[in-house]
């Protein structure tokens, strides 16, 4: 095949990808996208749990790929007791991933993106310097001064000169790493099932803390009333032990699971959630965006809605830059300094949590939640709590701490606040 060449090429059909190729070609930039799968969403490295401000960031209206409306969810400490948060608003829906990615890759390919699915990036370099013209052996299309992604489709290599190269090929992508921008600061390690489970209540979700999930928490997910996903995540720095290996035990020593849980499974995932945005997310000619910046609330390992929120601002600012000919690492930070303002201090507020949390025992996590099954504190989170702004909800909880005869508790909240 021969050279091709565009505006904004972006690498990887995910829910940022598909995002910020739309913007860019809404922005009137001659836009590609590429995905190295058959489809988009596919493989699944999803709970596919989203909040209904994800469907509203995305412009999408809830449909037949919704499976459940969730309300609020059961949080079990580690001796076993629970409380129950939520109300009568919905919050977050219980989706198929597969059939949402693909939504959102229409909705780019309607605003004039093109797609090459099967087309694996396999290098990137600069383009040709106006003063050298243009290299004997390649057409035109081989653009002066644009970024030059090498592909592989079909077996055949090809080069595509690109003015902006957005790189939304996730955690495990090449596009940060070949532009020297790095990686994110930390990688969880995840695995989830589908399996048969007496599920309680179909519009609440279950968290499971404590020390037999090192680093994050445990899940079940409600699909329908006799089937969830039951899954969790470790920090690796936190536990000798694989994702995998952690999930087998706790299926069979949480007597909630053995209980409920049924045998095998009908579906199995294996994936990560990055953490912690780089110091930098745009380089001369490239830009990155989505789990490949690190874009993912911290708390949850959400990516999906900060995705989608910088994914926008990633596809114009790429557009602009293309479109004005100056697609220089300066005129590129300007989608860095944007997102930042947008969720940055959600970001760096999520990360203190977290790296707190990951240090607490059993013994904090159970005044934790006697903390939190105080009336007041249910009432504070079921007014401000917010699983994709913590930040308002914390400053709440810490002062309620600080307040109250709970001094351990106010402790453990200001260590999340300080860091």
């Amino acid at each position: 095949m021969a050279d091709i060449s565009y505006d904004v090429v972006v690498v990887g059909a995910g829910p940022a990808g598909s995002i910020a190729a739309r913007h860019a070609a809404m922005a009137g930039a001659r836009t590609l996208v590429i995905e190295e799968h058959a489809a988009s969403g596919s493989p699944v490295q999803c709970t596919g749990l989203v909040s209904s401000k994800t469907l509203d960031v995305c412009g999408i209206e809830p449909g037949a790929w919704v499976y459940q409306k969730i309300k609020g969810a059961h949080i079990f400490s580690p001796d076993g007791s629970s409380i129950s948060i939520g109300g009568e608003k919905v919050r977050a829906f219980v989706i198929d991933r597969r059939i949402f990615d693909r939504l959102l890759l229409q909705r780019a390919a309607e605003a004039g993106a093109d797609v090459m699915m099967k087309t694996k990036a396999v290098g990137l370099g600069p383009g040709l310097r106006p003063e050298q013209g243009l290299e004997s052996g390649h057409g035109s299309e081989r653009a002066r001064g644009k970024k030059v992604l090498e592909v592989i489709t079909n077996g055949k290599r090809f080069d595509i000169s690109a003015g902006v190269v957005i790189g939304a090929d996730g955690v495990q992508g090449s596009i940060a790493r070949w532009s020297a921008i790095g990686q994110v600061q930390k990688v969880l390690s995840g695995v989830q099932i589908e399996t048969a489970y007496d599920v309680e209540n179909t519009d609440h979700v279950e968290v499971f803390l404590g020390s037999d999930v090192p680093g994050f928490f445990a899940w079940a997910v409600p699909v329908s009333e006799n089937t969830a996903r039951i899954g969790l995540c470790v920090d690796p720095a936190r536990t000798h032990l694989s994702a995998y290996e952690h999930l087998r035990r706790f299926l069979h020593t949480n007597p909630r699971m053995m209980e409920r849980s049924g045998k095998g499974c009908s579906d199995m995932l294996v994936g990560c959630i990055p953490l912690g945005p780089q110091s930098r997310t745009a380089a001369d000619g490239v830009i990155i965006t989505g789990d490949a910046a690190g874009q993912v609330k911290p708390t949850s390992g959400g990516g999906v809605y900060m995705g989608a929120l910088c994914a926008k601002i990633a596809g114009e600012v790429a557009a602009k830059a293309a479109l004005s000919g100056d697609t220089s690492a300066g005129a590129l930070m300007e989608y860095d300094r944007r997102w930042r303002e947008v969720v940055g201090k959600e970001l760096a507020v999520g990360m203190r949590i977290h790296n707190v949390f990951g240090r607490l025992d059993d013994g904090d996590f159970n005044e934790l939640m006697r903390f939190f099954g105080e009336p007041e504190v249910l009432e504070l989170i079921n007014t401000y709590g917010d699983i994709d702004h913590p930040s308002i909800l914390l400053g709440k909880l810490v002062t309620k701490a600080k307040a109250g005869r709970m001094l351990g508790v106010g402790r453990i909240a200001l260590r999340a606040m300080m860091g």
